[in-house]
């Protein structure tokens, strides 16, 4: 039938609907932070569908699992499990293997559904939208009720042509964010950089003042390093501070931040944090760092382990600016070195390190 005999309801329905998709394009790829996006491409698509309930899983190609990342309209209980493998020939796998809209009228009705958690929840109607780049598999869109329906096929069509720019958004945000990682972290241990260090450092300095809070930070520096990349070459070096930041951040709280300064020079912040406490943080990864790093060198040399020379400065009495601060925890460093090496030090206490506990 030509455009000229059809009914005007049917044209303008089929305008209002390319108008509301074109509408929901531009938010879904509006932004490129990707939490943004996730709820962007949640809500567009049950707003869509006209769902109380849905959930965006992003897939992990390392684990091979699928990740909850953006849900609403469900309860805690099912949103705790948020990771499943996707295993071949199961009903996920094969979702992702066809590209194609999955749709379930009444779960009720279908003896392969037999997910425990949906039907705790009650969920009695779905749709799987799968997210895929070409044959890259990016995520799975999933919008639920809590009664039987049947989906209108314009719907679902529009939720179709959705699902292909919800997959390049994802994709586009996660690119982004990577570039973003790279910008501010290190190579080679994974930890943040320089770079972020002076920008978080700025702005703990600030916040401390601003709120009344202490704030400390460690400085730590691989002792007689040059030496040990001389003699077992520096492929060992790199798995030297490879170890070490694994071993830091065993060591930490989930609130301090470590990051690889340069070289060897390891520094971390930690916020919220008086010096007395700090201290004692910082003398338990020296000992920690001298009795441990012996078992992972064993391959390396049964002769000798690594130590650290630590500094140790607390906002405000060792000074109230970034740079103040800074020079008194790196000079203390440095005066550890001097000292004789593996050791704490730290300012106006006693001018004194803590005794090795080796």
């Amino acid at each position: 039938m030509s455009d000229a005999n059809r009914h005007p309801d049917a044209l303008e329905r089929e305008l209002k609907g390319l108008k509301d998709l074109l509408s929901v394009a531009q938010v879904v790829v509006s932004s490129l932070d990707l939490d943004e996006v996730l709820q962007n491409i949640l809500h567009s698509a049950m707003t869509i569908m006209d769902t109380p309930a849905g959930t965006v899983a992003l897939y992990d190609e390392t684990s091979a699992k699928l990740k909850l990342h953006a849900h609403a309209g469900l309860s805690e209980a099912f949103t705790t499990h948020d990771s499943w493998t996707v295993k071949p020939g199961g009903l996920t796998y094969e979702i992702l293997e066809r590209g194609e809209l999955f749709v379930v009228e009444d779960t009720q009705q279908m003896d392969f559904f037999n997910n425990p958690l949906a039907i705790a929840e009650g969920i009695r109607s779905l749709i799987a939208v799968p997210l895929k780049m070409q044959r890259k598999v990016v995520g799975v869109l999933y919008v639920d009720d809590f009664v039987p329906r049947r989906f209108p096929q314009e719907k679902l069509e529009m939720l179709s042509v959705l699902g292909s720019f919800a997959s390049m958004s994802i994709d586009n945000a996660r690119l982004h964010q990577r570039t973003l990682e790279l910008a501010c972290t290190d190579g080679l241990t994974g930890l943040y950089n320089q770079r972020q260090f002076k920008k978080m450092f700025q702005e703990e300095v600030a916040r401390a003042g601003r709120y009344g809070k202490p704030l400390s930070i460690i400085l730590l520096d691989v002792d007689d390093f040059k030496k040990f990349n001389d003699t077992y070459g520096h492929p060992n070096g790199d798995i030297v501070l490879q170890e070490m930041a694994s071993l830091l951040r065993e060591l930490l709280r989930g609130s301090d931040v470590v990051f690889r300064y340069g070289g060897e020079e390891f520094v971390i912040l930690l916020p919220e944090t008086a010096f007395p406490a700090t201290l004692l943080v910082a003398e338990r990864i020296r000992i920690f760092i001298e009795t441990e790093t012996p078992k992972f060198l064993d391959r390396i040399t049964a002769s000798r382990g690594v130590t650290v020379s630590v500094g140790v400065a607390s906002f405000p009495e060792d000074g109230d600016t970034v740079a103040t601060l800074f020079k008194t925890v790196d000079d203390l460093m440095y005066e550890a070195k001097r000292k004789g090496k593996n050791q704490v030090h730290y300012r106006d206490r006693g001018e004194q390190c803590l005794p090795n506990e080796s």
